[in-house]
């Protein structure tokens, strides 16, 4: 049984049937978070899915990281495949009781994690350069969409001591969501994920060019983002699944 498995009490349901197919490491995760108007979001994520809201407003998030330990159960990693950078946009959606996650897009540096992304889990994964460096708390991240003109350039990281969140606080609803959503054809789908309570911390960024939420048509406030960053998770994922 992987060690994760061991802690499942801040599960917000049970862990789902059936075995994790893949497991994954993240890094250093930035979660910058805006407020954008529902009439904004609502005409860009499929009507089968509700967006979800906290007090009334929808968030959306740009969610820079890199992956270590890409594999699937049973398959070593290996170690070109199994590490490289990934940036994701986000909303958030609930179907069935169950809160989530609504990607626009998520970036990745291999192209075969890309190919396989789109051929298994119908997730609008992209091509593009990217670039981390680490220097203790300092994270320096570019990332350009290939063939496209989402970029983001952004110096961060955490300028607080790990803090767990409690549930209905705006950071635990942005972060301790359990599984994700898509729909292809006309049918929705989700994949359940599992991982631990995440230790967040909050951050500081400075962006120096950021393109990736007006790529998907979303103009971002004059506000700055509510800013938080994790340096590790373990993440165990299960197979996408219909719903009826």
């Amino acid at each position: 049984m992987h060690p994760t498995l061991n802690f499942v009490s801040h599960r917000p349901w049970p862990l789902p049937a059936g075995p994790w197919i893949m497991v994954q490491t993240w890094h250093d995760l930035l979660f910058a978070h805006w407020p954008i108007a529902l009439d904004v979001l609502r005409p860009l994520v499929p009507p089968e899915l509700p967006l979800d809201i906290f007090d009334g407003t929808a968030w959306l998030g740009v969610v820079p990281f890199w992956m270590s330990n890409v594999r699937l159960r049973g398959v070593p990693a290996l170690p070109w495949l199994s590490r490289f950078p990934e940036l994701n946009v986000r909303t958030y959606v609930a179907l069935g009781g169950k809160p989530g996650v609504y990607f626009f897009s998520l970036d990745a540096a291999r192209l075969a994690a890309v190919i396989g992304a789109r051929a298994f889990y119908y997730l609008p994964y992209f091509h593009a350069r990217m670039s981390v460096q680490v220097h203790g708390d300092d994270i320096a991240y570019a990332s350009h969409r290939l063939g496209g003109n989402a970029e983001l350039r952004v110096h961060y990281g955490p300028a607080t001591e790990v803090h767990y969140r409690n549930p209905g606080t705006l950071e635990h609803w942005f972060t301790e969501r359990y599984c994700l959503y898509t729909v292809a054809g006309g049918s929705v789908y989700r994949c359940e994920i599992h991982h631990r309570q995440w230790p967040l911390q909050d951050a500081t960024a400075q962006f120096q060019l950021n393109t990736m939420a007006s790529s998907a048509g979303i103009e971002l406030p004059a506000s700055s983002p509510l800013l938080h960053f994790s340096r590790k998770q373990d993440v165990l994922i299960w197979p996408l699944r219909p719903l009826s």
